[in-house]
């Protein structure tokens, strides 16, 4: 059960507020005076916290993403995403997905986790479900991009404001277990448990989904251990979901408060990549094309998913891509003779964001299958392989997956996929295009596929492997964030590889 159009009047002035926040100037700041904190509720700042992780990881990673892994490029008549093209990784590229995370998510996270009614009338378990249910999704991310990070000692407010690093397989093994535990409690809320309702803006206090939702990111966090020789670990977290009887998510997770086509109300990724709220195309959507590859890719399986995944070209009758570079000529790679984010992707102002795919899901359970950490072996992950490019087709809204999965293409077909692992991959790395691209590159580096992807030919040659730590912490928390060079982006990568 999602929120979509029955929001009730204050939610969508909270998130639309929510929306226009930074940094320095947060609506609904709640921890700006660890002495004298204002008042909240944990159902007004779940909203928020929930808007705040819809944001970012519409936004920059996914945005990011999808460069690194060479799904879009820039025309000839823009110089923007210069430092995407240089991979320029530094200790000021895309510092938003880090400092957002603590900030701002964390911290009303944690805001929500710590609020108790004093009179023990409310039981507040079941935003306890969702707190560590969304905290989990992003530390995961966080530890795949920077390796060690605050954990332990973070989000303390003015206990403690020089976090210690905890190690990045302690911080996931840690989040694992807290996503067990939130799964359960979310199938055992306590009878005086407080109902999150409308203030629950991704499943609207269905606590069943918030349960299946974090066996599914649990499921993720397990699958890339894969290559740490932990067979046994993954297969007694395994057991453990099977234990709680959830299963996993069944449908796209995604957010919406309210989201609209009025000023800093639109879906984020829709108003960011795509139109304003009187309809006029922004700088980012006419900057932001089709790489040559993606086109290329497409085109040679026959994927019907490439109209809804880009535009047709304004000066032409056929998909156009170019190559992530800085100089291209003046001629015939405009943003008019090149395919933009497609209508697919960018479905209305008021379109859900999406967090996590159902096919994204499959695709975790089919490499589960095919790895042995779940039962059912070849025909089960065939099934579950097809279901997941399925669910890719019904998310964008393209017809005929059957057809394009039975091809005898490799990496398309099952049948025909020697490498069933690569097969899934490659198939996820389609499913994710332009949705959640910080994925793609953390697949991308796990694993190395999709195989033949291009390198920038403005970079060094060598594509990035993580994140480096923001400038600002080596200012604030200089004593514990560990040293990293410009060399540690693209030969350190996260633990599990």
């Amino acid at each position: 059960m999602k929120i979509k159009n029955i929001i009730k009047n204050g939610i969508i002035v909270i998130a639309s507020a929510a929306l226009t926040i930074s940094c320095s100037e947060d609506f609904l700041d709640v921890n700006d005076n660890p002495n004298n904190p204002p008042e909240s509720t944990p159902s007004l700042t779940l909203t928020v916290a929930q808007v705040q992780f819809a944001k970012l990881n519409a936004e920059d990673m996914n945005y990011l993403g999808n460069y690194m892994v060479y799904n879009w490029a820039t025309p000839s008549n823009w110089s923007a995403n210069q430092e995407l093209f240089r991979y320029t990784v530094n200790n000021t590229f895309y510092n938003d997905i880090f400092e957002d995370s603590y900030s701002l998510i964390f911290r009303n996270l944690t805001y929500v986790k710590d609020v108790e009614d004093p009179s023990g009338a409310a039981d507040y378990g079941n935003y306890d479900v969702i707190v560590e249910t969304l905290k989990g999704f992003q530390y995961q991310h966080l530890v795949d991009l920077y390796g060690d990070v605050p954990y332990s000692e973070a989000n303390l407010r003015g206990i403690n404001t020089t976090p210690k690093y905890d190690d990045s397989e302690v911080i996931y093994k840690s989040v694992i277990d807290s996503l067990t535990s939130a799964a359960v409690l979310a199938l055992n809320p306590a009878e005086n448990a407080e109902d999150p309702g409308s203030s629950d803006v991704i499943f609207g206090g269905d606590m069943l989904s918030w349960a299946q939702f974090a066996n599914t990111i649990k499921l993720r966090m397990l699958v890339r251990l894969s290559n740490t020789g932990q067979d046994s670990y993954i297969q007694a977290q395994i057991a453990l979901i099977d234990a709680n009887g959830a299963g996993y998510i069944t449908e796209d997770v995604s957010s919406n408060p309210g989201y609209s086509k009025n000023e800093d109300q639109q879906s984020p990724f829709y108003g960011y990549a795509g139109y304003n709220a009187g309809g006029e195309e922004l700088d980012r959507h006419d900057y932001t094309v089709a790489s040559d590859h993606i086109i290329a890719l497409l085109n040679d399986n026959s994927d019907n998913r490439i109209d809804l995944l880009f535009d047709l070209p304004a000066n032409g009758n056929a998909h156009k891509g170019v190559k992530q570079a800085i100089s291209l000529p003046g001629t015939g790679f405009t943003s008019n003779d090149l395919s933009k984010i497609g209508e697919g992707l960018l479905k209305s102002p008021d379109q859900d964001q999406p967090i996590m795919l159902l096919a994204e899901a499959l695709f975790l359970q089919a490499e589960a299958t095919v790895r042995g950490y779940i039962d059912g072996g070849d025909d089960a992950a065939k099934e579950l392989y097809n279901q997941g490019i399925q669910a890719s087709f019904d998310y964008l809204g393209a017809e005929d997956a059957e057809d394009y999965y039975s091809q005898p293409i490799m990496n398309v077909s099952w049948a025909d996929s020697p490498n069933k692992i690569e097969a899934i991959i490659t198939q996820k790395y389609f499913a994710l295009n332009g949705v959640t691209g910080i994925e793609s590159w953390i697949e991308l580096t796990r694993t190395g596929y999709p195989s033949g992807l291009p390198i920038p030919e403005d970079s060094e040659g060598k594509r990035p492997v993580r994140l480096l730590y923001p400038s600002t912490e080596y200012a604030r928390n200089g004593d514990n964030v560990p040293p990293t060079t410009t060399a540690d982006a693209f030969n350190n990568p996260p633990f599990w590889k």
